[in-house]
């Protein structure tokens, strides 16, 4: 594990810039920057635009460690060049910021209110090559959309269990498992989410770290508990679909905890805009993200 990438995700102020929109996100990811769908012919075409914009996001001089911890990349992305470089190695050495692989491969069906992820065949394989890109750590996802105990409990438990294989690669993952924002029991699944963590987190060995990424809860600093635990690095917030202001406005009254934003990141660029109007717009969300964060 890079020990300068550790005391930086461990201690440093600023937030995590999520890019790592995937097959199934990017087309509305484009279509908010002002790409029609029309623009591009086929996936190659579509990936190669959404490479562009991020890159056009991780070369701006105001996207740097500054203010921003650490970056949330697809695997394609990795796999990519900015500048010459690799896309992680470009992250971390040009601009100080910590490189995360998004790891999953989307989600299975619903069952008891929550959908658990999709086998990750390959994963040790992904994980090695990581290395070898100087990424940190790992992200995956989950969906939990009601109170349900049975959901909350396959979410977690599965989200541990992979989660132990990537530690033991000597990467440290951000476990995701989102309570969908519009869930009719989001309050009652918070609760039931808050116990499933803590007892899969009070259960890691010393030395073994884990961050999370969590929706900002109805009931504020509810997962305090996490935020102070010595095995969580992080907990790091999504947007989930809020506006930028209402995603800042909830963070911020959740102490200790940072963003980990990607529609509300990206919120406001277009594709038409100059450079210099594309900075001024990424700068003024960096920064308001930023200072959420900072509470």
């Amino acid at each position: 594990m890079n020990t300068e990438q550790f005391e930086k995700m461990r201690s440093a102020q600023g937030f995590i810039a999520a890019l790592d929109q995937s097959g199934g996100s990017t087309p509305k990811a484009l279509r908010l920057y002002g790409v029609a769908d029309s623009d591009y012919a086929n996936e190659a075409e579509m990936f190669d635009l959404i490479h562009q914009m991020r890159t056009r996001i991780m070369t701006s001089p105001v996207f740097t460690g500054e203010r921003i911890l650490g970056s949330i990349l697809f695997e394609m992305t990795m796999d990519r060049q900015i500048m010459g470089m690799g896309s992680a190695e470009y992250l971390w050495h040009e601009k100080n910021i910590v490189p995360f692989l998004k790891v999953d491969k989307g989600l299975a069906d619903e069952a008891d209110g929550a959908q658990v992820m999709k086998p990750m065949p390959g994963l040790d394989g992904v994980l090695e090559r990581a290395l070898t890109h100087d990424v940190f750590g790992t992200k995956m996802r989950s969906v939990i959309k009601m109170g349900n105990a049975a959901g909350v409990g396959a979410v977690v438990g599965q989200q541990f269990d992979v989660a132990r294989q990537i530690i033991a690669a000597d990467l440290v993952p951000i476990i995701e498992p989102e309570i969908d924002i519009h869930s009719p029991e989001k309050a009652a699944a918070e609760t039931l989410l808050k116990a499933a963590l803590l007892a899969e987190v009070n259960a890691l060995g010393e030395g073994q770290f884990i961050m999370l990424k969590l929706t900002p809860p109805e009931e504020d600093d509810l997962y305090a508990e996490l935020v102070a635990h010595p095995n969580v690095l992080r907990v790091v917030a999504l947007s989930g679909g809020y506006s930028r202001d209402e995603a800042n406005a909830r963070l911020a009254r959740n102490h200790g905890v940072v963003a980990s934003f990607s529609r509300a990141l990206t919120a406001g660029l277009s594709v038409q805009q100059s450079q210099a109007d594309f900075d001024a717009a990424l700068d003024a969300s960096i920064e308001s993200i930023y200072q959420a964060s900072l509470t």
